[in-house]
């Protein structure tokens, strides 16, 4: 039996099946890529200065699981993230983000006042805080559970559930 002996029906089919698993590929290459050098295992250490001058030490063993997320102001996936780590941080989740490469502090405090936004951030200007953490993209979400070890990444886009029910799970 050939192509040709196929029904139109079943020929259509066959192309959108082939179409759908090249899709497939070229998603999971892509993501591959995306987290090529991305940090595994035991959280990588991130200290800093917030915007707020507070100083941040993520703990070794966290009382409860946190939130680390990577995003830039320059990102447009990025700002429709925001209103979901807005709320997680305002619902007392534990969240830390690192503005990656957006420049001095002044101009991600201008952003975050213009946007309304209270989340913790520390400025990661030049990106030496995202490369100890392998993040090439944003944004990029990591879910460290309270052993200190990273139990789920997803980089793009995350919804507020999912990111919800990752930080639940991480307690278990």
């Amino acid at each position: 039996m050939s192509l040709s002996d196929l029904s139109p029906t079943w020929r259509k089919w066959l192309r959108r099946a082939i179409e759908l698993l090249v899709i497939i590929i070229v998603i999971m290459g892509v993501r591959a890529w995306q987290q090529r050098d991305i940090a595994s295992g035991p959280a990588p250490a991130l200290q800093g200065v917030l915007l707020d001058k507070r100083t941040f030490v993520l703990p070794a063993k966290p009382e409860q699981p946190v939130l680390v997320h990577f995003w830039a102001t320059w990102c447009p996936i990025c700002r429709t993230e925001q209103g979901s780590l807005e709320a997680l941080s305002n619902d007392h989740y534990k969240v830390m983000t690192v503005a990656m490469q957006s420049g001095e502090r002044a101009s991600v405090q201008g952003f975050m006042a213009e946007q309304k936004l209270s989340f913790p951030v520390i400025n990661d200007p030049e990106g030496m805080l995202s490369a100890e953490w392998g993040v090439h993209a944003v944004p990029a979400s990591f879910i460290i559970d309270t052993d200190g070890k990273i139990r789920f990444v997803e980089i793009g886009y995350t919804t507020g559930m999912g990111l919800r029910l990752r930080l639940w799970l991480a307690q278990f």
